[in-house]
């Protein structure tokens, strides 16, 4: 038996393995260099000054965390519409979704983003104490209302829930946060507590000294709350069971990782083969020559001396190596928009056929979808509403969407009329090249009208 409220669940060890490698990953060459040997070993007799020379020049191609921000990018090329059964109360939420001043739109980004990789999201529909306020009129006037708190997966320290009705159902969450306390009169110092919430109460627990001087944790608040359930909505990309998942881009993650190691073999080598070696022969023990560009060398008879250079096969080969991984990787990173027959669909898509072959990343937009929902209806019960609504999410999910590389080929189609004008403007406007607020009927009417250009004169040699 444990009371220990700090205490994380096997579930979440298992994932804390892999989250690790992400974590490093998404922060840069930074978090790299501090990772140290676990990521950069060192090499058999290479000496600590020699390793750390080599760590501290190290640095990281972000192939993980750039595909995280493209992909996410893909996702959201189109702001998040809310659907008409959504409240009017709710909808004047979206400019301050979370009440620090993030709106939806870069709000939902974070969740996203995290949930690409780490495989999970946690959302929390949250709402504040309502002291002394007694009519929904007073909270309205006070600015009291639910909002959205972003837990991120390595917070989470465990969970517990039952089968009801065929359903698994949230009976208790346990996650750490980090408060701010007023320290003197004008410091202040961060605190770390643990917050647990259970259906209609939570509680937070920070660490005191007992008798013995021993930290313990404690409870530090509790209070109840008005609805029968934990308000938390959880975004899954690649889900492994209730509140556990994978990194979907594991595996690129780990090319990343090799990439690294690797990256920094071929710098080393690099820099050795830069700089040549003089090697002497013939010379005896004790024997000392000077060498130098303000001295001519005397060689004792018998001697020789030259230039060792490194004959460069191996830097050859070490760079087509990181090129060949690179490409391995950008790869695993697109097999996110390869469209895939999926047996599932999400409830926004179950009424469209065309949901039945999306790539995964419009899977992932389509459960990011049902996740909103979810915190829609939570801020729906605590304001004793009737329902949510539902929003829609819209992307680009094309395989190969980038303008320099397929507005050329579209160019090429128009002009040998296989593509209309009107089907290539709106592709050029889809690629973002044109304003969305240009329409394709004023623009035609407008060239029409402009007065001929005249041609350009020619001349002629004689």
């Amino acid at each position: 038996m444990s009371d220990d409220p700090s205490k994380t669940l096997p579930a979440v060890d298992a994932m804390r393995k892999d989250w690790a490698i992400i974590d490093v990953l998404m922060g840069g060459t930074r978090a790299m260099r501090d990772a140290g040997k676990k990521y950069l070993p060192q090499w058999p007799k290479e000496e600590a000054d020699a390793y750390q020379s080599r760590l501290m020049t190290s640095t990281l191609l972000p192939a993980l965390s750039e595909t995280v921000q493209n992909m996410t990018g893909r996702v959201f090329s189109d702001p998040i519409d809310f659907v008409e059964d959504v409240p009017k109360q709710i909808e004047e939420m979206a400019e301050d979704f979370d009440r620090q001043g993030n709106n939806l739109q870069v709000w939902a980004q974070s969740v996203f983003s995290t949930g690409l990789s780490h495989g999970l999201c946690h959302i929390l529909a949250d709402y504040p104490p309502a002291q002394d306020l007694k009519t929904k009129a007073a909270e309205k006037a006070a600015g009291v209302r639910p909002y959205g708190v972003i837990i991120k997966p390595g917070q989470v320290l465990g969970w517990r829930s039952v089968m009801s009705g065929g359903q698994q159902i949230l009976t208790q969450f346990r996650y750490m946060e980090t408060v701010e306390v007023d320290d003197g009169a004008f410091g202040c110092q961060n605190v770390d507590q643990i917050r647990v919430l259970i259906p209609g109460a939570w509680a937070t627990y920070r660490q005191v000294d007992d008798a013995s001087g021993k930290k313990v944790w404690t409870i530090h608040e509790e209070g109840l709350t008005s609805l029968s359930v934990i308000p938390l909505a959880t975004f899954y990309t690649k889900r492994t069971g209730f509140m556990t998942a994978t990194p979907p881009l594991l595996e690129l993650a780990n090319m990343n990782i090799k990439h690294w190691q690797s990256q920094s073999d071929q710098d080393n080598i690099l820099h050795i083969a830069r700089v040549p070696m003089l090697a002497v022969s013939g010379l005896d023990e004790g024997q000392t020559i000077t060498v130098g560009a303000g001295a001519a060398t005397l060689l004792p008879k018998g001697c020789d001396m030259k230039w060792v250079e490194h004959t460069g096969k191996a830097i050859e080969a070490g760079r087509q190596s990181l090129l060949d991984l690179v490409e391995d990787m950008r790869l695993a990173g697109a097999k996110l928009l390869q469209k895939e027959k999926q047996t599932i669909k999400t409830a926004s898509q179950s009424e469209e056929e065309a949901a039945q072959e999306m790539s995964p990343l419009q899977t992932m937009a389509g459960q990011l979808e049902d996740a909103l929902d979810q915190v829609l209806q939570y801020f729906a019960m605590w304001m004793k509403l009737p329902d949510g609504g539902h929003v829609k999410v819209k992307g680009n999910f094309d395989v190969d969407f980038s303008p320099e590389t397929t507005m050329p080929f579209l160019l090429s189609l128009n002009k040998a009329r296989i593509l209309s004008d009107q089907s290539l403007f709106e592709e050029v406007q889809r690629r973002g090249l044109l304003s969305d607020e240009i329409d394709w009927d004023e623009e035609k009417a407008k060239v029409a009208s402009q007065p001929a250009k005249a041609a350009l004169p020619t001349t002629t040699q004689q």
